[in-house]
Order: structure tokens, then C-alpha cells, then sequence
């Protein structure tokens, strides 16, 4: 079982007084001495995960939800009748990976018995992150038919802005989606969106001002009744800190229901393992037990 976390509201923990250097604040890989083997096992994992479930008769890949060709997810089945529909949304920031390299991460809430769906989505610079935040809601209203019973919804990096997304009064979500949704949580989401456009990646990403502001969940309102968990890893960029407690400060001042947890230990690429197991906090936190 994965160490708990600590639940007090870490408001600009580690944080510097002045940034200078914005790239290095959101460089990831380029800090974390064994990224490159964090990496190298997600890509041996989640394709034997998945053989192992398609052995199983319990995966179905790439089902269309939209015309693009990435709009494609992956539905995985746990034994029985599911409790409900548990969804990872994956990061890269909107430019990298694709939803076959986690596909192991669902381990955790299939031993729950829950379903859990992965869906892949367009990248910059093809898609801007408005037309990518489109692109999850078309995602979740083909979800939301496919598996009854309530949504648990997390995201991981961009992935967890996009989750995030999914919670705000100006996303219209089809189907019943929105009343679904029992809990989020946004892992080392970003928040706010506007320190990205003082970083190079802004040349992929060509985000705007105004752009920025309107895909920001720490800047828009959150529907009535939402849960939100902020989780980052206590080894994480100062600026994924911050990123976390902003939005949990920011909606708790909104009236939503919104927490923050720091893993202990855990850096941007290991703070999601703990989804692999059944009674991790992560799981616990996302399935309702936290």
C-alpha cells in the first residue's frame, strides 16, 4: 500500500519568491534523475496489461467518439457488474503520449470492480486546448452511455487540468454526465494557465492571453455540488505545488467541495502508480474511500 498522504493545505509550500527561469519551473523530465526508467516501465506495463485483459475478454479498445483520429478510448472491465465508470485522462501537456501508455493504471479500480475508461485526444499544436477540453466532453457523454452507475474522474498533469475542465459551469456535458460525477481528482494538475505562456513550449502549445484565461479551471467557476482533490507529489516541481493548492483554494472559496493532499515521496512521473493498487490513498481518494 502507498504511504498516505498529507492532507494540509500546502498554499505556496516550496514555492520561490520570484521565478525567472519558466521553463525549468515546468520541466519535468529534465528533474527527475530516473524519469527515463519511469517512463521505460510505463511502456513495458500497460501493453502486457492490456493482453492480459483482452485474454480476458474484458477490453475494448479504440472506440470512436469523434471523427478526429486520436478521439478514440479504451474500456476496460472488471469481473461482474461495475460499480460504476472510473476515467484517467493522460498528460503530456497537451502535446505528448497517447492513452495506450497507462493503460496499467487501471489496475487499481478494476480490482474494485469498477470499469475504467481511458481516451485518447487531438495534440497541439493540431489542436488548441479549447478544442482538446471539447474534445474530452464529447469523450465523456460516449463514456457516460457506454458504463451506468457513477463517474470518478482523474487526470494527470494536462490530463488533470482537462479533468478539472470537466467540473466548470461553462462545460455543458451531455447525457447526465455532469450529475454523475461523484469526485475528481486532478493529479499535479495545471491550473492555471497562464505561466505557460512565458515558456517555450508556448510555440506548440500557441496559446493566448485571453486563451489562458479561458482554459483555466482556477479562474472559472465550478458547478454547484462538484468534489475536487488537488493531489500532487511532495518531490514535485514548486510550481505543481502551487499549481495544486491554487485550485483547491480558489474553489473552496467558490463552495466547492475541494481538498488538496501532498504524496509524500512522490515525483510528477510516480505520483500516479498508486492507481495500480486496489487499496493505494490515490485509489482510495479517487474511488471514494479518502
Amino acid at each position: 500500500m502507498t504511504a498516505s498522504p498529507d492532507w494540509s493545505d500546502p498554499a505556496g509550500a516550496g514555492a520561490a519568491a520570484c521565478i525567472d527561469d519558466w521553463d525549468d519551473a515546468y520541466a519535468n523530465r529534465a528533474n527527475i534523475a530516473d524519469a527515463g526508467a519511469v517512463i521505460a516501465g510505463w511502456e513495458r506495463d500497460a501493453p502486457a496489461f492490456r493482453a492480459r485483459l483482452i485474454a480476458a475478454g474484458r477490453a475494448r479498445l479504440d472506440l470512436p467518439y469523434g471523427d478526429g483520429a486520436r478521439e478514440r478510448w479504451d474500456l476496460f472491465l472488471p469481473e461482474g457488474v461495475p460499480h460504476g465508470l472510473a476515467v484517467f485522462i493522460h498528460g503530456g501537456y497537451w502535446m505528448t503520449f497517447d492513452k495506450s501508455t497507462w493503460s496499467h493504471l487501471a489496475d487499481g479500480p478494476l480490482a474494485r470492480g469498477w470499469a475504467v475508461a481511458m481516451p485518447g485526444y487531438p495534440l497541439a499544436p493540431k489542436a488548441s486546448v479549447a478544442q482538446i477540453t471539447r474534445s474530452i466532453v464529447r469523450f465523456l457523454a460516449s463514456a457516460a452511455q457506454t458504463v451506468a452507475g457513477p463517474i470518478a474522474l482523474a487526470g494527470h498533469s494536462a490530463g488533470g487540468h482537462l479533468a478539472t475542465r470537466m467540473l466548470c459551469r461553462d462545460v455543458a456535458l451531455a447525457g447526465g454526465a455532469a450529475e454523475r460525477i461523484a469526485r475528481t481528482v486532478s493529479i499535479s494538475g495545471v491550473h492555471d494557465l497562464r505561466p505557460l505562456l512565458r515558456t517555450q513550449m508556448n510555440e506548440t502549445l500557441k496559446l493566448t492571453p485571453d486563451g489562458a484565461r479561458e482554459e483555466s479551471p482556477a479562474l472559472l467557476e465550478p458547478r454547484a455540488g462538484v468534489r475536487l482533490i488537488a493531489w500532487v507529489g511532495g518531490d514535485e516541481r514548486p510550481e505543481f505545488i502551487r499549481q495544486s493548492a491554487l485550485i483547491a483554494n480558489m474553489w473552496t472559496g467558490l463552495g466547492a467541495a475541494t481538498r488538496s493532499a501532498v504524496a509524500p515521496g512522490r515525483h510528477h512521473f510516480d505520483v500516479i502508480a498508486g492507481l495500480q493498487d486496489p487499496r493505494g490513498a490515490l485509489t482510495e481518494a479517487l474511488l471514494g474511500g479518502l
